[in-house]
């Protein structure tokens, strides 16, 4: 249990400095190959809401520890010896594969994607924009993609361990400065090239590579698209704003008014549960409705 206090205690302390570090590394490497990816506004909106995501992030722990360790202590089926190193392998992939299927009911669910679209407002794609966090994913309870964990047994510290490299590994993932790395690696790996994907909003890129950190689960599930053209970053509609309200809740601000409009129960509970895009009246469109349109116009 030592091991898995220490990284829940000092992991954040010790890689936020890092991460800063790194920032400022690509920032130079961006002037010295006249390639500049950050723009000052941007980049100091993206770590300003990391700062305020990480103190929230302090205050809701306990909460959502408690809750797990209620589950486990209560409804768990197994005991799984979290010192055995067998254990950690196999909590790896059982995480990795529900950070895919969390990731993906984010982009597929719009009453997630009202939070988790702030990752993908800003229009750059550097170290900074790893940053740019939600203040409103606990509120929605995305954390309970997770709980499954502890009712088959492991430890709500040990998932939180894995949860936090987990986390970790995305972030070198988001930069422009490393380009295609060996194959083998693609293959297996979420890497900078799969996330600028990730990150697109082509219509091509839309929707594509939820992986944390092995893109395995998109090539199996049918979510994978290579990198081909550079993608276009930030949303389909940016919002064209730095102000960090703004970035935070805009799409809250967009969700409720639809809501508000959609003119009967069953259509309001349908813009909280259908894909992002979706409207009652066609007005807007899913990415998969969007993708047909395309196909039928060019038959």
């Amino acid at each position: 249990m030592d091991l898995i206090n220490q990284i829940n205690t000092y992991t954040y302390p010790i890689v936020i400095p890092l991460f800063i570090v790194l920032i400022l590394i690509e920032i130079y490497l961006g002037w010295k190959d006249r390639e500049q990816n950050h723009e000052v506004k941007d980049t100091i909106t993206s770590i300003a809401t990391g700062l305020v995501y990480f103190i929230i992030s302090l205050l809701t722990k306990s909460i959502k520890l408690l809750l797990f360790l209620y589950i486990y202590n209560n409804f768990r089926l197994f005991s799984i010896d979290y010192s055995l190193w067998t254990s950690w392998v196999v909590l790896f992939f059982l995480d990795d594969f529900t950070f895919y299927w969390g990731h993906r009911f984010a982009h597929s669910v719009s009453l997630y994607w009202a939070s988790h679209v702030v990752h993908h407002s800003s229009e750059r794609f550097n170290f900074s924009t790893a940053l740019r966090k939600t203040w409103t994913y606990d509120v929605t309870g995305h954390f309970l993609f997770w709980i499954w964990l502890a009712i088959i047994g492991f430890h709500p510290l040990h998932i939180f361990a894995v949860k936090t490299l987990n986390f970790i590994y995305q972030y070198w993932i988001h930069t422009e400065k490393i380009r295609k790395l060996p194959k083998p690696i693609e293959f297996i790996f979420n890497t900078p090239s799969h996330h600028r994907v990730h990150h697109g909003s082509d219509l091509k890129y839309l929707d594509k590579n939820h992986a944390g950190v092995l893109i395995i689960w998109d090539r199996l599930f049918g979510t994978f698209q290579s990198e081909e053209e550079t993608p276009n970053y930030g949303l389909t509609s940016n919002i064209k704003s730095f102000n960090l309200f703004n970035v935070e809740f805009h799409e809250w601000k967009n969700l409720f008014s639809r809501i508000i409009k959609s003119g009967n129960f069953t259509n309001g509970l349908k813009y909280l549960f259908m894909p992002p895009g979706w409207s009652h009246d066609k007005i807007s469109l899913t990415t998969k409705e969007l993708r047909e349109k395309m196909k039928k116009e060019s038959i």
